[in-house]
């Protein structure tokens, strides 16, 4: 303990009379990186920051939370989990917003490069992930943050990624729901047509004299005996004609009534199928909540030029000292 004691204060020591005997040599380079070090600051650019904060919404359905009772403010209004979340992200992070924003901004030309630029989207898209960053916060929350060397400019790029986030989000569910809808309408149009079908059936049937085969069948029984017992022939040849009727299409005419109840039960789902699928389809509720728009920035970001300006001094101090250190001893040996 008492040796790496020593051995300690030694080096310490060392240092120490090191910096004194070669304090003119430390100094020149801590000006020389001073001066080096505030020029690269005033030739770096000047970025300034906007940020955008954002909540998903909830991704229930928006027909299926309509037609929910007491449920409607509760599933439009409510935020979304982590799921809605990371969607959110990967919609801001698109290839379509990005796109967007470049050809809006010009950002080629905003950036600094030239269309003949070798791998010009290469290098536009790495100076775009450099600018835009869109992160999660702890809040469950999404953080879009633009750098740019115009405060305008940042905060109009923020706030237009945000507002194509439901352009985009459209497009895909609009897609998705117009596909959707063509199969329900078809299913809704077949069924019509076979409601439609048996209601003419039925109505022909009525043409015909059956209407409702079983109080038919009892008032004609009735109305039969009575002839019998008359001795009214032409009645009882009327009458006996109506049970003909009534036997030939009876049966048919109690099978439809029961099929045609059956159809538009059917028919009634599958038109609450189809009005679902017309109010996805022409839904336009944001899928965000914007807490923070951006705003125009008084300050700049980026460059700190005083931490530049230390962190060189520091940095070329103990670069130099180390050198020191190890030349010293050579030289004596």
């Amino acid at each position: 303990m008492n040796e790496n004691d020593n051995k300690s204060t030694f080096n310490a020591s060392d240092v120490l009379l090191l910096i004194i005997k070669k304090w003119k040599h430390l100094l020149v380079v801590c000006i020389v990186a001073f001066v080096a070090s505030v020029i690269i600051s005033y030739t770096i650019p000047e970025r300034y920051k906007s940020t955008v904060v954002l909540y998903p919404a909830n991704s229930t359905s928006v027909s299926q939370t309509l037609a929910a009772d007491g449920t409607t403010q509760k599933g439009l209004l409510q935020f979304g989990e982590n799921e809605e979340v990371e969607q959110l992200m990967q919609v801001l992070q698109s290839n379509d917003i990005r796109n967007r924003i470049i050809e809006k901004y010009n950002l080629v030309e905003h950036y600094g490069l030239k269309p003949d630029t070798k791998y010009l989207y290469t290098k536009l898209y790495g100076k775009y992930d450099e600018n835009v960053k869109i992160s999660r916060t702890e809040y469950t929350s999404v953080k879009i943050e633009v750098l740019d060397e115009s405060p305008d400019t940042a905060a109009m790029i923020a706030n237009d990624i945000s507002y194509l986030l439901d352009t985009v989000y459209a497009r895909m569910q609009r897609e998705r729901a117009y596909k959707a809808l063509k199969i329900v309408e078809r299913e809704y149009r077949e069924q019509d047509a076979t409601v439609k079908s048996i209601k003419d059936s039925l109505q022909y049937l009525s043409m015909l004299g059956v209407i409702d085969v079983r109080s038919q069948t009892e008032m004609y029984s009735e109305q039969y005996a009575i002839a019998l017992a008359s001795g009214n022939a032409r009645n009882i040849k009327e009458i006996e004609a109506k049970l003909d009727t009534l036997a030939k299409y009876g049966s048919a005419h109690s099978i439809l009534k029961e099929r045609l109840t059956e159809e538009v039960q059917t028919l009634t789902l599958r038109k609450n199928k189809y009005r679902e699928a017309m109010i996805e389809l022409e839904q336009d509720l944001p899928n965000a909540f914007i807490v923070n728009k951006a705003e125009k920035a008084e300050k700049k970001t980026y460059p700190i030029r005083w931490l530049i300006v230390l962190s060189t001094v520091l940095a070329s101090f103990l670069l130099a000292l180390i050198v020191l250190a190890i030349i010293e001893p050579l030289k004596k040996k």
